[in-house]
């Protein structure tokens, strides 16, 4: 995805362990992305587009994820094709996740203004929208990449990483994981068969260990799935100092 990205956080929340996540501000930004493409105001792709916006905001009020086309039944030009989804991650409530997509929805309507294609992820949900239809296809393009500067040469911590990003990879779906003083979570789209989920999220995992090396925390986002690690006291914060971006553009 050659898209502009934005790499300035715009919320905060402090850490946390895997059984407290509801403590956590799930609207916290991570990462926005926006085609250079631009569409024009009062076309049928804008009509589309608004009409999906606002069949996301309706669904995540029951469901944690699902995907859209939207093309006026069919009796717009087939240009003006909008293909959406959302997704929360696995363990918000159903309140919350409603809170993050139309929160995400909105920034992403702001930030991406008139774009073709957009994506914005928060902490807690993703939404992302496109005039090509990605829905259902296998996508490990790397979007967001971000390891934090503070490193280590201890030993025990790269084998309690490794135990947590192991975990992680043979996960479906959504699965968090543990090793001592090292905590991580990973999640794949819910579109996902097992063995793309498996693909992508070995991916990921490879990225975190070739990419961040020893970083003492790191996330890595691509297109279809993500994967956070962290020592303690070194949650991925998207407003914490520490942290080194590195994206591909």
């Amino acid at each position: 995805m050659c898209w502009r990205l934005l790499k300035h956080s715009l919320s905060s929340f402090p850490f946390f362990l895997l059984h407290s996540f509801s403590v956590v501000d799930g609207n916290a930004f991570i990462y926005a992305d926006c085609s250079p493409g631009k569409f024009e105001a009062s076309t049928p792709f804008q009509a589309n587009l608004i009409s999906l916006l606002s069949s996301i905001a309706t669904s995540s009020a029951e469901l944690s994820y699902n995907s859209f086309a939207m093309n006026n039944n069919g009796t717009a030009p087939p240009e003006a094709a909008v293909y959406g989804l959302y997704q929360c991650r696995n363990d918000l409530s159903v309140a919350d996740c409603a809170t993050c997509v139309v929160s995400a929805a909105g920034q992403l309507r702001l930030i991406c203004a008139y774009a073709f294609s957009a994506a914005l992820q928060l902490d807690g949900c993703l939404v992302r929208y496109g005039n090509d239809n990605f829905l259902g296809r296998p996508d490990t393009t790397l979007v967001h990449r971000r390891c934090n500067s503070d490193t280590t040469a201890d030993t025990e911590f790269f084998r309690r990483r490794d135990d947590v990003l192991g975990d992680l990879q043979n996960g479906v779906g959504f699965r968090v994981s543990s090793s001592g003083s090292v905590e991580g979570y990973g999640q794949c789209l819910g579109d996902l068969s097992s063995g793309d989920c498996a693909t992508c999220l070995a991916a990921a995992v490879s990225q975190l260990k070739n990419a961040c090396g020893s970083a003492l925390a790191a996330d890595v986002f691509l297109g279809q799935c993500y994967a956070r690690y962290w020592a303690s006291g070194y949650y991925p914060n998207s407003s914490q100092g520490g942290f080194s971006l590195s994206l591909s553009l």
